[in-house]
């Protein structure tokens, strides 16, 4: 058997914390004690006294309200520091939630539709392989073929899911544009899209962030808003991009709920690039999502260049 080495169990936080408070305890009592034994306020006042005329002898007292202060403005940042906590746990926890489900539909998808496409083509393979008339041949490997473009579209689909290609192959104008026809067609909801300005030097993060957004924001109109039409505005002016969505359906009540992962991770996507994200909703009045990023030029074109070499 091999030894048993020192325990590295982290600690309790309740002791951790009665540890701490007694270490903020004992050290004024010791700090009086020896205060008192050594007399040291009457030997600091006659080091001072030279110095009165700097009012160097006021000193202690206002390091004394600067500590009060401190720990004042302490005290009130533990509740800010506790509910940013808290939601940076309830992210991480969705989000493995989501990368796991996401894992498990792609998983499915490769089974049930690649791998039989797959196996498809080697059967259809191994029948040319014996046929031994020519039309058999080649029904054979027409059907391959066919089972070839499904295999091909099939990828696709799961390559869009994982990386909008659209992005780079038509451009953020165009790959918005796109979204918004392909999810009318599929939700039944008129999708407006009005770009104004120039949306063409954004960089590869920012067109990634803009398109991600507005995808999840309509993701969020079709389950949830129940509405007729989808307004979406990108605008770029000198310094910012804003993008605004704006749906007509049934909103959200004041005591809704916080807001999903979707949401929750596009506030994330925005504060990582140094922007905002809001969103303003009220009962019959549809719901409003505002994301604004700044707009670094200098920092576009190295950005640029270094895609270029």
């Amino acid at each position: 058997m091999k030894p048993r080495g020192p325990s590295t169990s982290p600690a309790r936080p309740g002791a951790a914390s009665r540890s701490d408070l007694l270490w903020v305890v004992l050290l004024p009592v010791a700090v009086f004690a020896l205060s008192t034994h050594f007399e040291l306020h009457e030997r600091l006042s006659s080091l001072t006294t030279p110095l009165e005329r700097w009012q160097v002898d006021e000193l202690p007292l206002a390091l004394l309200a600067l500590s009060v202060g401190l720990a004042w403005y302490a005290w009130r940042r533990r509740g800010e520091a506790a509910r940013l906590l808290e939601r940076n746990r309830e992210l991480t926890r969705q989000l493995i939630a989501v990368q796991e489900r996401e894992r498990v539909a792609l998983a499915r998808e490769l089974h049930d539709e690649l791998a039989q496409h797959c196996t498809a083509i080697r059967i259809e393979a191994t029948y040319i392989q014996r046929a031994q008339a020519l039309d058999q041949i080649g029904a054979a490997a027409r059907r391959a073929a066919a089972s070839a473009e499904l295999l091909q579209a099939g990828v696709r689909r799961l390559l869009r899911r994982l990386r909008p290609a659209d992005l780079d192959e038509l451009g953020l104008v165009a790959a918005m544009q796109s979204l918004c026809d392909d999810w009318a067609a599929r939700s039944g909801v008129a999708c407006r899209f009005h770009p104004q300005g120039a949306l063409r030097d954004c960089g590869e993060a920012m067109d990634t962030t803009i398109y991600r957004v507005a995808q999840e924001a309509l993701v969020n109109v079709m389950r949830h808003a129940q509405a007729t039409q989808v307004e979406i505005a990108l605008v770029a002016s000198p310094g910012t991009v804003v993008l605004h969505i704006q749906d007509d359906g049934r909103g959200l009540a004041a005591d809704a709920p916080a807001q999903g992962f979707g949401l929750l991770g596009a506030t994330e996507r925005a504060a990582a690039l140094g922007g905002s994200l809001e969103t303003r909703s009220a009962p019959g009045c549809g719901t409003q999502v505002r994301m604004c990023l700044p707009l670094d030029t200098a920092g576009v074109a190295a950005t640029n260049e270094l895609a270029a070499a």
